[in-house]
């Protein structure tokens, strides 16, 4: 437990110094990270979301590829093809960006359908099918992808069986105005970006992602988590509900967050606070519920309050 905690507060520590004032988000993405899970980061231009993917990669010394998904963007871009060589007379296949530990996929929601599925296989099975052949992907991969608000021009909504393979979908917002001063003074002479070091490792890294099964869940917190997920297929306003890898992201998440605030077991509140980032971005609200002006968000939280959180 001792060892695990001081790896995940290396992590945590180190990513600060590159993003600032933004701690929840940075413990909710090496969270996702260790639960061995994915992550969407959804907000406008600047806020660092790049930013934090480079600092989460860069910590934990792995590989780290990005692509900039662009409307013109094939999936070939991201998975890799065959070329034609001509010294020995056959094709070869040309790994792609997506065969690394940490992929970042910049405005996701600027490619085509199309290209945004190529990332299904790799996020849901850890695995890459193409030109007949099956490649195994590290144990640790792990997808970040940003996106910018649905409302922007030139960009397509993520399919539903999308959004199910990521764990949680977050949001950067800005800085309070105190962080944004000390963030405009800590890159007058250069980016922190550059001055990070690595603090930890993969194989440690891998360490605590195995001990996160170990934490204990209750009946009653297994229960609430299913009453919560249960509540959203039954709502009248949403037309799709939480599936069940939404359940089993909530408990693993839940079990994560546990150990990273040094706990052997999981906490009801641990469920309700990652409820909206695991659960959210999975709902669809019902054409009724959009001319009311209802978004998924605000009836996932009156679902929240509406269920009882168990006293232990």
């Amino acid at each position: 437990m001792n060892e695990s905690l001081q790896v995940i507060t290396n992590m945590f520590e180190n990513v600060r110094e590159v993003i600032v004032g933004k701690d929840e988000q940075i413990k909710q993405t090496i969270c996702c990270w260790l639960a061995g899970g994915h992550i969407l980061i959804e907000d406008f231009p600047g806020t660092g979301k790049t930013m934090l993917a480079r600092a989460i990669a860069i910590s934990a010394k792995v590989d780290f590829k990005r692509v900039q998904f662009t409307a013109d963007l094939l999936p070939s871009d991201v998975v890799g093809s065959a070329i034609y060589n001509q010294a020995k007379a056959s094709f070869e296949f040309v790994r792609g960006p997506l065969f690394t530990t940490v992929f970042l996929g910049d405005e996701i929601n600027r490619a085509t359908p199309r290209t945004q599925s190529a990332l299904l296989e790799a996020m849901g099975e850890g695995q890459i099918t193409a030109e007949g052949n099956t490649w195994k992907l590290n144990p640790m991969f792990f997808v970040m992808a940003t996106q910018n608000p649905v409302e922007q021009h030139g960009t397509f909504p993520l399919p539903e069986a999308q959004l199910d393979r990521f764990m949680m979908k977050i949001s950067m917002g800005y800085p309070r105005p105190e962080d944004e001063i000390n963030l405009v003074k800590n890159q007058n002479a250069a980016h922190p970006i550059h001055a990070l070091e690595p603090v930890e490792t993969e194989q440690r890294l891998r360490f605590v992602r195995e001990a996160i099964p170990k934490i204990k869940v209750a009946d009653s917190v297994y229960r609430y988590a299913q009453k919560l997920v249960s509540a959203t297929r039954t709502s009248k306003e949403l037309k799709l509900g939480a599936s069940p890898r939404a359940m089993i992201s909530l408990i693993r998440a839940a079990q994560s967050m546990a150990l990273m605030d040094g706990l052997d077991y999981v906490r009801p509140t641990h469920v309700y606070n990652l409820a909206k980032p695991v659960i959210g971005h999975r709902l669809i609200p019902t054409s009724e519920a959009r001319l009311s002006d209802k978004t998924a968000d605000q009836i996932l939280t009156a679902i929240i309050q509406e269920i009882q959180v168990p006293v232990s």
